[in-house]
């Protein structure tokens, strides 16, 4: 089962998402902030990251860059979900090193099949 780690400070869109991810077929890790993302990240290797922009203290972009630090990290695919879909917040997301960028909010199989596709899995598999 691959284990996808999200980063939401709003404990509603967290538990929806852990939801969503759940239902498609995925162990789910979840952090309310960067702090916590980055000590779960000392121990434990997610299959992808999922991040918010928005967040107190270190956001979602400051995150990306830190986990794109991470020698161990360097190559986890990163999704950042947010309600930020200007076009200024993708390209900054994506020049800190996100793999993919998705605006909230999100129907639960656009999550699904984004999360499978950038993990390369078919349909079938779990």
């Amino acid at each position: 089962m691959k284990r996808i780690l999200v980063v939401d400070d709003e404990v509603g869109a967290l538990t929806l998402i852990g939801i969503m991810l759940d239902r498609g077929g995925f162990e789910v890790l979840k952090a309310q902030n960067a702090k916590q993302a980055l000590s779960m990240l000392e121990s434990e290797t997610p299959d992808l990251i999922i991040l918010d922009i928005m967040m107190p203290g270190m956001d979602g972009i400051e995150l990306c860059k830190v986990i794109r630090s991470m020698p161990r990290h360097a190559e986890t695919p990163i999704l950042i979900l947010s309600t930020r879909s200007d076009s200024d917040s993708v390209i900054r997301g994506m020049e800190a090193g996100a793999t993919s960028y998705l605006p909230k909010p999100i129907l639960h199989h656009d999550l699904v099949s984004k999360v499978r596709s950038m993990l390369n899995l078919s349909a079938i598999e779990r």
